[in-house]
């Protein structure tokens, strides 16, 4: 095939086409509480590509994501699901024998797989644990996190799950890994090592398992899911159903800069060129001082058309535009459609 057809070729190809394997967060971008996100399941299952499910949420076991999955209409397995509680206990690995002793704060889950590994858990600092493990357990309190702090004032060391702030939930944003291990780190002074996103070592573990040589990192959180994405090297898909919005976008720093931006899963089914930052529907922008200014527009123009006219330009500025502001009707009304 000629190069110029090939190109012509590509850029008609749908984003699922584009990869061998989908890399995928859950809350807020499969599902929210438990719940499917409108379009998703529907989504994955006509994407037509292989999926593993790569999770910072350590409070439930691989087993019991999958079947959530498929309760929500997703064929998951128990292999299809990589936590950063399976993660973090790999890491931990690397400071232990077996039979040492491990303080976990975090669900059954991971004191199971603290024990599956080989080693003991503890039930206090007063056990002299070498590794302090912080997991998410919405049942954690101030008794848990005060035996963590004294058994790193003993010396152990410090490792959590993922350090994710807060956690997108039914009712709204619920406290997250990384609020509880901020209390712990302002009563001791200790920063814990993270083996969740945004380090990119779920993403390479999940890729190289399966044989994967080209994923696709899909998730809603620009400083994890899409961060681990970079770091471990892959195209990123954000989605507009969960954490960071349009304004994140426009502030991201290079690190945190998906390759695809879509409104949620059904973007998979989109065609690549299209879900890319780039002028679109008739937009231009320009920088006026501070300001990123959205003009033009042709009918029919959407929100999503303006946020990739914005970003192309946003991202190519020394510095991060301090606001948006419309000139034209049509900006006007796409930016009111952000959320």
């Amino acid at each position: 095939m000629p190069l110029t057809e090939w190109r012509s070729w590509a850029k008609s190809m749908k984003l699922a086409e584009t990869v061998d394997g989908l890399l995928l967060d859950l809350d807020g971008t499969v599902w929210s509480g438990g719940k499917a996100i409108a379009s998703a399941v529907e989504a994955i299952q006509a994407a037509g590509v292989p999926a593993a499910y790569v999770t910072n949420n350590a409070s439930r076991s691989a087993a019991d994501v999958a079947e959530m999955l498929r309760a929500i209409g997703l064929p998951a397995s128990e292999d299809d699901v990589l936590t950063s509680a399976m993660v973090a206990v790999r890491l931990a690995e690397r400071y232990l024998s077996p039979g040492d002793s491990v303080y976990v704060v975090g669900a059954e889950s991971l004191r199971a797989l603290v024990v599956a590994a080989g080693f003991t858990l503890a039930g206090s600092a007063d056990d002299n644990p070498k590794v302090v493990l912080h997991g998410h357990n919405p049942e954690t309190g101030w008794r848990e996190l005060s035996e963590a702090a004294l058994s790193l004032q003993r010396g152990a060391k410090y490792l959590a799950t993922n350090l994710d702030s807060s956690l997108p939930m039914e009712r709204g944003m619920m406290v997250g890994n990384g609020a509880m291990v901020a209390a712990v780190t302002a009563a001791t002074g200790v920063t814990p090592e993270a083996a969740g996103k945004p380090e990119p070592a779920m993403f390479k573990q999940a890729a190289h398992d399966r044989g994967w040589v080209r994923p696709l990192a899909v998730g809603d959180r620009l400083d994890t899911d899409i961060a681990g994405g970079v770091a471990a090297g892959i195209p990123t898909l954000h989605v507009l159903t969960g954490v960071s919005g349009p304004y994140a976008l426009i502030q991201a720093p290079p690190a945190h800069r998906p390759t695809y931006v879509g409104e949620d899963m059904r973007a998979l089914l989109q065609t690549a060129e299209d879900l890319r930052p780039g002028a679109q529907d008739g937009f231009r922008a320009r920088i006026d001082d501070s300001a990123l200014v959205i003009d033009g527009g042709r009918p029919g123009a959407t929100g999503l058309g303006a946020l990739r006219t914005a970003l192309d330009l946003a991202w190519q500025a020394d510095e991060a535009p301090a606001d948006v502001r419309a000139e034209s009707p049509a900006a006007e009304a796409a930016i009111a459609e952000w959320w």
